[in-house]
């Protein structure tokens, strides 16, 4: 009894359907007005699958699914695209305000005698990964580096040694969005005690 089941290919079995997921929001193509970064997503989807963003945000389609709907809730639809989009685009301009105003603070400590260390604060406001960031310095100074928590409960980056001269040119050069107005380099001393 167990064999025949076992030796019978089922008939109407059918391929796993593929399924797109947006490169922005990390939802269904269909889903992303959800998500909150509309524009975002049909500029992604428009790059990456145009045939699905044609299908989805062309006029036919925006004029089939609204003329499903009521008079009073096409109003109502009108007027939340019309939120979001502004909501998306006072989002997107905070962003930019936020980046162009934060600094990123370069710190040489030191330790003691001859021995240094340099902090690197600020880097998370443009968006870039810490440790992923505290791995190239490593690389490319030949040194420890490792992100570490600050009192105030951000994150930095440490580096063993004196490298703040060359951290700074080296952002300067592999991360273009951040303007060399916004490093700043500090020197940090320890103080002596009183004999």
């Amino acid at each position: 009894m167990a064999d025949t089941a076992a030796t019978q290919a089922p008939t109407d079995a059918r391929p796993p359907k593929h399924v797109v997921y947006c490169g922005v929001c990390t939802l269904p193509p269909e889903y992303c007005e959800y998500g909150g970064t509309t524009k975002k997503c049909a500029d992604w989807l428009a790059a990456n699958h145009p045939s699905l963003h044609s299908q989805l945000y062309s006029a036919d389609a925006a004029a089939a699914s609204l003329s499903t709907l009521s008079v009073d809730a096409q109003k109502r639809a009108e007027k939340d695209a019309q939120k979001k989009a502004a909501k998306a685009e006072a989002n997107e301009v905070r962003e930019a305000e936020k980046r162009a105003s934060s600094k990123i603070i370069i710190k040489r400590v030191e330790r003691n005698k001859r021995k240094y260390v340099t902090e690197i604060a600020g880097l998370e406001a443009f968006g870039l990964d810490l440790k992923k960031v505290a791995k190239e310095f490593g690389k490319k100074f030949a040194t420890g580096s490792s992100v570490t928590k600050t009192a105030s409960g951000g994150e930095e980056i440490t580096v063993q040694g004196d490298v703040s001269d060359d951290i700074a040119d080296w952002l300067g050069e592999h991360h273009e969005e951040i303007p060399e107005d916004n490093i700043e380099q500090i020197e940090d001393k320890k103080k002596k005690s009183a004999a």
